[in-house]
């Protein structure tokens, strides 16, 4: 079993930067995947970015490429994104999640641990 906690969510102007943590306890594989989602009102949940745990290999959405930054501190078992020139269209809640087949995938369906995740609001 695998648990995430997000945190460091909040309101934020446009322009303005945050910082995601994802605080991973439980059970997990060095060969695992964390991804970062997000999901809008009346939308789909979305892929942003993901990395590979034993690898530090990264990959991310077009629309936040060069933006934002996926990273892990396996001492403290801690995935963060980091946020700058927050957009309003980035204004979602954000879910991380664990792939422990390690696949560094952008489909949802991959990943079978999700936390319960974390509003971002960015004011135009």
């Amino acid at each position: 079993q695998v648990q995430l906690v997000e945190s460091g969510g909040g309101l934020v102007q446009a322009g303005g930067s945050l910082r995601l943590s994802c605080a991973i306890s439980g059970r997990t594989f060095s060969s695992s995947t964390m991804g970062w989602f997000r999901q809008a009102p009346g939308k789909e949940r979305e892929f942003v970015a993901a990395i590979m745990l034993i690898s530090s290999r990264t990959y991310y959405t077009d629309s936040v490429k060069g933006r934002f930054t996926i990273s892990r501190d396996n001492a403290k078992n801690t995935v963060y994104l980091q946020m700058n020139s927050l957009k309003p269209e980035d204004t979602a809640v954000y879910y991380c999640a664990a792939d422990l087949a390690g696949s560094l995938s952008d489909r949802p369906v991959d990943y079978a641990y999700w936390g319960q995740g974390t509003q971002v609001t960015v004011s135009s």
